[in-house]
This record gives C-alpha cells, structure tokens and sequence, in this order.
C-alpha cells in the first residue's frame, strides 16, 4: 500500500478491525519509511456496481466520486468523515444485496439524499441543491419544507 504522505510502497498494519456492518475490513497502517499512520479499506471484490445516468449513458460507480460529493455538501458542518464513510458503506451494501448490479444515478442521489437527511439539515440542502438541480427558488423552499 503506497503511503500518501510519502509514497512509499512499504506499511505495516498496526490494527485491523471489520466496519460496522461487516462489509470491510478497516485497517490503520503505518509507513516504514516516514512513520506516517493512515487507514485503508478492504472489501471483498465482486462484480461492479454500474450507475446509469439520467442521459442514459453508464459509468462504473466510483465510491470516491460520491464521498467528494458529500464532502462538498457537509464542509464546515460538523459532519466527520468517519461518518460520511459509514453512510457510504451503508448505500453499498444495500445496492450489493439487490439483484442487479445496476443503479439510476436518481435513485443513487436519493439514498444519499435520505441518510444525510437525519445526519445534518444543512449538508441535506446543499446536495440536494447540486442534485436536485434547482432552477428558481421555489424548488428551493420545497426542499426546505421536505427536512422539516
């Protein structure tokens, strides 16, 4: 594993432990070269997860285009990462349990949509609007009137 603060190929893992819901493996490494500690994640490597787009064309899912994007939605907020990660293990799961490997990127928002909604109103609202793709701002004050 290439460590991110100075790309070294070289770790050791200090701790392992499985995620909540069982569906990965956290482990805390620690650089042989610089000593810096980081986490990484192992999950079990199935079929892809395909994420169909509202003009119709697919794209494989990526799990940190959607974890950038919450990121985007919960900055400043007191919203840790370590949560975002959770809420993101959560939707993957329940899309690894269905029977297809495919998912509407509306449907993928609106899971997304729906857990942020109990983690923090303000982080709802701002990915709702980039999602959602308000044009005036009654689409605005509906989605205001949806979290309370």
């Amino acid at each position: 594993m290439r460590c991110p603060s100075c790309n070294h190929l070289e770790s050791k893992v200090v701790d392992s432990r499985p995620t909540e819901d069982g569906s990965s493996i956290r482990r805390r490494r620690e650089c042989l070269a610089c000593g810096h500690r980081f986490t990484t994640y192992e999950r079990l490597g199935d079929s892809p997860l395909i994420v169909i787009k509202s003009d119709g064309s697919s794209e494989a899912y990526d799990r940190n285009k959607l974890f950038r994007g919450l990121l985007i939605a919960c900055a400043k907020r007191p919203v840790p990462s370590a949560t975002l990660e959770r809420l993101i293990d959560h939707i993957e799961a329940e899309l690894r349990n269905r029977s297809s490997n495919e998912v509407k990127s509306t449907e993928l928002g609106e899971m997304a949509l729906s857990q942020l909604a109990e983690i923090d109103d303000v982080a709802y609202v701002r990915f709702a609007s980039v999602y959602k793709d308000f044009q005036n701002i009654e689409e605005f004050a509906r989605a205001l009137e949806e979290i309370k």
